[in-house]
């Protein structure tokens, strides 16, 4: 018999369908599509979007002191978050070879699309590739480091974490030794060939 907590997982991946569906619904209703990871918006959408886009200097002269001032604060994050792409590519490119853990695909944490929206303006566009960027950047990190915990550590915690990542519906309950010795037991090599997919 499936546990309660099992049941909750598929109810889970059946809502995460119908998000999907309704993500569908949405490329109708907003007139795009999408070609080989690029946004194409249909010309009488583009149009009227282009409509709300603001001139930079119009959005400049209109920002808060507060938005200006805080510029250096936001952009300077660029500098710890590529030294940190950096040693989690190696990191990944080392470890995960002799664990035999597949390594994560990086365009599927990074993403621009943003850049083909038709009303923002070309200042607002590079603040959303930046954006896309960092949350890249750190989902990127958060399946890295799960991987590697699922690997070496795969058990849940007494409270279940506010976001957990995708692998911790897959660790061992707390205080459950048995199940914990075969989900540890996996990383022989079966685990890899079975369950990383």
């Amino acid at each position: 018999m499936p546990s309660k907590i099992t049941e909750l997982i598929k109810r889970f991946e059946s809502l995460r369908r119908d998000l999907e569906k309704e993500y569908d619904r949405l490329t109708k209703q907003y007139g795009y599509s999408i070609e080989k990871r690029k946004v194409v918006f249909l010309e009488e959408f583009s149009r009227k979007n282009k409509q709300f886009r603001e001139s930079f200097f119009r959005m400049v002269f209109n920002a808060p002191i507060r938005h200006i001032l805080s510029i250096p604060f936001i952009y300077m994050m660029i500098v710890p978050a590529i030294i940190l792409d950096i040693f989690l590519t190696a990191y990944q490119y080392t470890a995960f070879l002799l664990y035999r853990i597949p390594r994560v695909k990086r365009s599927d944490y990074f993403i621009y699309e943003r850049r083909f929206l038709d009303y923002l303006n070309w200042f607002q566009k590079i603040n959303c590739l930046y954006c896309s960027y960092m949350n890249g950047l750190f989902a990127y990190a958060v399946e890295i480091g799960a991987r590697t915990e699922r690997y070496w550590c795969p058990l849940k915690a007494t409270q279940h974490p506010r976001s957990p990542h995708a692998w911790y519906n897959d660790f061992a309950d707390y205080g459950n030794p048995k199940e914990w010795v075969e989900k540890y037991n996996e990383n022989d090599g079966t685990f890899c060939s079975k369950k990383w997919e």
